[in-house]
């Protein structure tokens, strides 16, 4: 995974000859989903695909079963794979359900959590500072229907600014939004991705390559923050420091700090996207 992963793409477990397209699709990590993509028949022929194709130098993440399915223990034996890189654990609830993880493999592995349950949502900051956590996952969809909640935007703001508030009182990256389920419309993706970044969520989870481009772009600074940023960084040089004013309005240390930010985010740019 890049140091911040933007994109997460899935690729189900039982369909291995989409393995490399997953891997060529620009995702910042690539997910092999053992779980919800793969029906219960094929669960043995998923575990056999990823021991088959899954090598060390194109690591991946392994999206396991839950705790308590039946599944779970062949699954976390896949993880003792050198080509996995992280565990994402389906319904994470408590710092027990990690646990297992680790006893079963013998060993700390970076795992995130999936938090899609009122149970989860509460123990949350537990798990966030839990010593195997890189960073949590919302998913939102599987949240909605545990906590009775129908809408989306205002009816879950308060749940994802809380896991953006957790995952900064713990010490981890940014937390990872859940999917969009419309893979045509471009203009919602980006919409919905937005406003996870205007929340601060660091990443989202991508169902589809066409998913990638977008989530990537969205998670950049814009060519509008860049240039306020060369502003405000030049302003500051000037001032040595000291608060001073950028277009008619103040600026100092804190915003200084945000300007650098932006600049050092801008860097992921790709050249060729012109907004360097």
């Amino acid at each position: 995974m890049a140091s911040v992963a933007r994109s997460y793409l899935f690729v189900p477990g039982n369909r291995p000859e989409r393995f490399d397209k997953a891997r060529s699709s620009g995702a910042d990590a690539v997910i092999v989903d053992l779980e919800d993509a793969v029906p219960a028949a094929e669960k043995s022929k998923a575990r056999a695909a990823v021991a088959d194709c899954i090598q060390p130098s194109q690591p991946v993440v392994l999206r396991i079963n839950g705790v308590d399915t039946d599944w779970f223990r062949d699954d976390v034996t896949c993880c003792r794979m050198p080509g996995i890189q992280a565990v994402m654990l389906p319904k994470t609830e408590s710092v027990a359900h990690l646990r297992r993880v680790e006893e079963l493999l013998g060993r700390t592995v970076p795992i995130l959590p999936i938090i899609e349950s009122a149970q989860g949502f509460w123990n949350a900051l537990e798990i966030a500072r839990d010593r195997a956590v890189h960073r949590l996952v919302f998913g939102a969809l599987d949240f909605q229907l545990d906590v009775g909640i129908p809408g989306e935007d205002e009816a879950l703001l308060y749940f994802r600014s809380q896991l953006v508030l957790i995952s900064r009182l713990a010490g981890i990256q940014a937390p990872v939004d859940g999917i969009n389920t419309v893979i045509d419309d471009t203009e919602q993706l980006r919409a919905d991705t937005q406003r996870a970044r205007r929340l601060g969520f660091g990443g989202k989870l991508c169902i589809h390559p066409r998913q990638i481009g977008p989530v990537n772009e969205c998670f950049l600074p814009t060519s509008e923050e860049i240039a306020w940023a060369r502003q405000v960084v030049e302003a500051a040089s000037i001032s040595s420091g000291s608060a001073t004013v950028v277009n008619g309005q103040m600026v100092d240390r804190p915003v200084f700090l945000q300007a650098e930010r932006i600049l050092k985010e801008s860097e992921r740019r790709p050249p060729e996207s012109g907004l360097s």
